[in-house]
C-alpha cells in the first residue's frame, strides 16, 4: 500500500501593484515530497512583501514592504493564513530583505534605497520591539568621480555560524560584518571590500565556513574564509560556464543539501548555473548552465531533491528534480502559476 504523500508550505514575497506585480501579498505554496507543488492563495494581503523570513520555533513570519518602506510581522491563522502581528516598523527606502537570527533575539533588515540596515530586538512572542540603526556605510573605494559620491545599497543580511552578522552593500561593492549588542543593536566588527563594480548581492555560508557571494552585476561568485574572526577574499570566479551577457544580473545563490553544488539564477540570461564546491570549501567553479524554465529567476530554493524557481515576470514557479550524485537538473518537471513571486521560503 503506497503512503500519502506528504506536504509542507512554503511562502512566497510578491511584488503587489504598487511595485509594479500582480499579485495581493504575501502567497502560500503546497509543496509535497514528490516534488508537485500547488498553489493555495494568497496567505495575507500586504503591499510588496518582497522577502520574508520565518521566525525558527514560532509561527511568526516577518516581511518587508518595499515600497512603504516597513518591516511587519504575522502570525499563523488557519491552515495557510497569516494576519498582522503588532503594528509595522518603520524601515528604509527601498527594505529589501529581512532575515531572523537563529536564537530568535532579533531581525535584521537591509534596504537597497538608501543603504540602511537595521535591526529590530524581539521579544519572546516574537514581536518587533526596539529598532536600532546600524552606521552608515562608507565607500572604501572613494568616490571615482569627485563630488559624486556612490550611494550605499545594503541587500542582505546573514547570520553566520559564529553567531556574527555578514551583510552585502550593492553600491559600495562591500561586506560588512556586524557583532549584535543588546539594547544598542549591530557594531561594526570588520568590512572586506569587493571589486569596484562587482555589486555583492546574495550570500550563503556553507559547513567548512566558508562564505559565498554572488554578485549581481559581475555576475561572479566571491569565497570568503575567516582568519582569527577577520574575514578575507580568497578566491572569485564567473558565476556561469558560459559567460554572462549584456543586461545580465544575478540575484541568488543557495546550496545543494550535501553543499557540493552551488546554484546560482541569472535574469537576463534566465538561466540557472550549478557550480561545483572545493572539497574544502576554499572554492568554487561553473560546472553547467541551464534554462531557469521562466523570465527573470528573482529567487530559488532547493527542497531536498528538488530545486524550485521563482520567475518575478513570468509569474510562475519551475521545478526540476536535481540528479542524487552531480547535482545538475534534470527535465522541467512543473510550472506553477504563481503572481509575481520574488522569494520562496519554507513554513517550517
Amino acid at each position: 500500500m503506497t503512503s500519502p504523500a506528504r506536504h509542507s508550505l512554503i511562502w512566497t514575497g510578491t511584488y503587489t501593484p504598487d511595485g509594479g506585480g500582480r499579485a495581493e501579498g504575501i502567497g502560500a505554496i503546497s509543496a509535497s515530497d514528490d516534488g508537485t507543488l500547488e498553489w493555495l492563495g494568497t496567505a495575507a494581503k500586504a503591499d510588496s512583501p518582497s522577502f520574508l523570513a520565518v521566525h525558527p520555533t514560532l509561527p511568526v513570519v516577518y516581511a518587508v514592504a518595499e515600497q512603504a518602506g516597513t518591516v511587519q510581522a504575522y502570525r499563523r491563522s488557519g491552515e495557510f493564513g497569516l494576519e498582522p502581528f503588532g503594528d509595522p516598523q518603520a524601515a528604509g527606502e527601498a527594505a529589501c530583505h529581512v532575515a531572523v537570527e537563529a536564537l530568535a533575539r532579533f531581525v535584521t533588515v537591509t534596504c537597497w534605497g538608501d543603504g540602511q540596515v537595521l535591526l529590530y530586538e524581539l521579544d519572546r512572542d516574537g514581536g518587533m520591539t526596539g529598532r536600532f540603526a546600524a552606521p552608515a556605510s562608507v565607500d572604501p573605494h572613494g568616490s571615482q568621480t569627485p563630488g559624486e559620491p556612490r550611494q550605499s545599497r545594503a541587500h542582505a543580511s546573514l547570520m553566520l555560524a559564529d553567531g556574527r552578522v555578514m551583510t552585502t552593500d550593492l553600491g559600495h561593492d562591500s561586506l560588512r560584518v556586524w557583532r549584535f549588542e543588546p539594547g544598542t543593536g549591530l557594531i561594526a566588527d570588520h568590512e572586506v571590500a569587493l571589486p569596484y563594480g562587482s555589486g555583492p548581492r546574495h550570500l550563503v555560508q556553507h559547513t567548512s565556513g566558508s562564505v559565498f557571494v554572488v554578485s549581481e552585476y559581475s555576475v561572479e561568485v566571491f569565497v570568503l574564509r575567516a582568519d582569527a574572526g577577520t574575514f578575507e577574499l580568497i578566491n572569485r570566479g564567473p558565476a556561469t560556464s558560459g559567460g554572462s551577457l549584456p543586461g545580465d544580473s544575478a540575484a541568488e545563490i543557495c546550496l545543494s543539501q550535501s553543499g557540493d553544488q552551488a546554484y546560482v539564477g541569472v535574469r537576463g540570461s534566465n538561466l540557472i548555473s550549478v557550480l561545483l564546491v572545493g572539497a574544502d570549501g576554499a572554492e568554487v567553479a561553473p560546472l553547467a548552465d541551464f534554462p531557469s524554465g521562466g523570465d527573470w529567476p528573482r529567487h530559488h530554493l532547493v527542497r531536498g531533491p528538488w530545486l524550485h524557481v521563482a520567475h518575478e515576470r513570468s509569474d510562475d514557479v519551475a521545478t526540476f528534480a536535481l540528479d542524487a550524485s552531480t547535482g545538475l537538473p534534470g527535465p522541467l518537471v512543473q510550472r506553477l502559476q504563481t503572481p509575481s513571486p520574488t522569494a520562496l521560503v519554507p513554513a517550517n
